[in-house]
């Protein structure tokens, strides 16, 4: 199993500390009725292309399959949460040990899904490191929710999963909703998800006509609330393409294997799903990932709470092809895809819509990615962002908030701090990245028009939360720097690294790779000439009198006029979109030429 222990960690700080965050979230009642879903299937239903490469099948979690009248059937009303207590030595469903009956509403004892070792290429589409042992996966224990509800879960589960079914009828049925509760959970999983939402009411449409950045999740089929003075972890692994049964080797070959099962996120859910906390919105959650963070086949939505994600991969991901949103109305959110070799902070393959909270997102610091990255659009209505990584996808400029994008000179080392003043001389803001960066985005309704400096500093004194400081008193070592306004210097923008669709990596058919024919490499030909034909003298034949063309005398031809401006020291805001670029330390031939043109 891969897992990487030396994710950054973040300390979050209380929210009563952060004036300017405005929270709004949701408090969901703690009374819902059930449905009368139920169940797991063998039989899987696909609702979504195979040619969508990252977006989930919507099969059922494995079991023997249910009518809808046996589920029907069996069903009963709950007007209370029901309180699940996790514990390594028996887990308690309102004090009573937990059922091994998959028609209760809260079972334990399903397969878990997992990746298994020592597998031929006719079983999935990982690698070694993606395996895992029958031994390892049975010392898990699958908690299923399969009735609609509030849940409220607490204590700890070292090796297991919360996995939420509600049957394949659910994706209809407004009715099919699980609000579940966190108050100081700790689950572990080393094979797969932490949670899972296999089957739960799904409020939006993966219609690519209709397909929109405006979306509500108010009525999504799962929320996760994070309870008042909670402090909640969820540690998880992720499941490898998985082929149906009956999957040959020339299916393999020809790319026409057909996925099972494929979760890639620690949370990760084949519906819609939000984020809430209760009304104190003290409730905090960490992810901790060896590929991505939190995911979701359609919408993510992030209301209130304090949620830290560490990941080897995005650590945010919503994956529906030019339809999926992720949504911020507020919250608290720190996002680091630094854990690995590749990763945005948030990554959209439709668009990333922020609201409100205070975001702070990092991606991996040794690839072409983004702090926030989407393939539709970027939107920034509110809130607090800072957004670092190492390729700048586009913020639109139909904004309602101003932002500012900065791309350095050379690749800044993690850690290292800055500080933006105002023209007064007052520090707006002090900043440092969790990982390298050479772009970074900062939003703020405290960024408004006018003069601004940015100075490279060692220490500041102020609220930080995820090295974003605010209420900054003083700072030290300041080194001013210098930058052009404009986007000339900013490498990726406004399209996918490397010219890749979709600002994602594409997966490799499925299949091994040719082999290269027996044999040596054919030699180069001697440098002879043919019989009966003198070999040329060594010398390079002289240039024809009279001067060469633009460009063709050994020297580079002349680029194409830069759309950036000359350097200066001062970096003015004015409306939504600004950009900076070739920022670097401040020059003498700069400064000199600042102060003559003010004089």
């Amino acid at each position: 199993m891969r897992r990487n222990n030396s994710l950054w960690k973040t300390t979050v700080v209380s929210l009563s500390a952060m004036m300017t965050v405005s929270m709004g979230a949701a408090v969901w009642a703690a009374s819902t009725e059930k449905t009368t879903q139920e169940s797991q299937s063998d039989q899987v239903t696909e609702e979504n292309s195979e040619t969508k490469a990252d977006t989930k099948d919507t099969e059922n979690q494995t079991s023997e399959p249910q009518s809808a009248e046996d589920v029907s059937d069996s069903s009963e009303n709950q007007t209370e949460e029901c309180k699940i207590t996790l514990s390594d030595d028996g887990i308690l469903v309102d004090g009573e040990a937990i059922s091994t009956d998959s028609e209760s509403a809260v079972y334990a004892g399903a397969d878990i899904v997992y990746y298994k070792e020592g597998q031929d290429s006719t079983y999935g589409a990982g690698n070694e490191d993606d395996g895992h042992s029958e031994e390892e996966a049975a010392e898990h224990t699958v908690v299923t929710i399969t009735k609609a509800g509030t849940y409220r879960v607490s204590g700890t589960l070292s090796k297991g999963q919360i996995a939420i079914d509600l049957g394949e009828d659910s994706r209809d049925d407004e009715s099919a909703v699980v609000n579940l509760i966190l108050d100081n959970a700790d689950i572990t999983c080393t094979v797969a998800s932490g949670i899972v939402v296999y089957n739960a009411y799904e409020c939006g449409s993966d219609d690519t006509e209709t397909a929109t950045k405006d979306v509500d999740t108010t009525n999504a089929g799962v929320h996760i609330i994070l309870a008042d003075d909670s402090e909640n972890t969820v540690n998880g692994s992720h499941v490898a393409k998985i082929y149906k049964e009956g999957t040959t080797q020339e299916d393999v070959d020809a790319g026409n294997a057909k996925k099972q099962w494929k979760f890639d996120a620690a949370i990760d859910s084949l519906v819609s799903i939000a984020f809430d906390a209760e009304e104190e919105e003290t409730g905090t959650l960490a992810v901790n990932s060896d590929n991505e963070g939190i995911e979701t086949s359609l919408h993510l939505t992030i209301n209130g709470g304090m949620i830290t994600v560490n990941s080897n991969d995005d650590a945010l991901n919503a994956n529906e092809d030019g339809v999926s949103v992720i949504t911020i109305n507020g919250g608290v959110l720190t996002c680091n895809a630094g854990g690995g070799q590749e990763g945005d902070g948030i990554d959209s393959n439709g668009w990333i819509v922020i609201n409100d909270g205070f975001i702070v997102s990092a991606a991996s610091a040794t690839s072409p990615d983004s702090g926030v990255d989407s393939d539709n659009g970027i939107y920034i209505n509110g809130g607090t962002v800072l957004a670092s990584g190492n390729m700048y996808d586009e913020v639109s400029e139909d904004s309602e908030q101003a932002f500012v994008a900065l791309n350095f000179a050379s690749s800044v080392e993690a850690g290292q701090m800055f500080a933006l003043k105002n023209a007064d001389g007052e520090i707006a803001i002090a900043f440092s990245a969790a990982n390298d960066f050479k772009t970074l985005v900062y939003s703020s309704s405290e960024l408004t028009d006018g003069d601004y400096t940015l100075y490279e500093i060692s220490s500041a004194d102020g609220v930080a939360v995820s090295g974003l400081y605010t209420e900054v008193t003083s700072v030290s070592d300041e080194v001013q720097l210098q930058g052009s306004k404009g986007a000339g210097g900013f490498g990726g923008m406004g399209g996918a690294p490397n010219g890749e669709p979709n600002g994602e990596r594409p997966e490799m058919p499925d299949g091994e790779a040719p082999s290269m024919p027996e044999g040596e490499m054919p030699s180069m030909p001697d440098a002879e000439a043919p019989d009966g034909q003198n070999a040329p003298d060594k010398e390079a034949p002289s240039k024809p009198e009279g001067e060469a063309p633009d460009g063709q005398n050994g020297e580079r031809p002349d680029m194409p006029e830069d759309i950036s401006e000359e350097a200066s020291s001062v970096f003015t805001i004015l409306g939504i979109s600004n950009a900076f670029s070739r920022i670097s330390e401040l020059t003498i031939e700069s400064s000199e030429a600042e102060s003559s043109t003010n004089v």
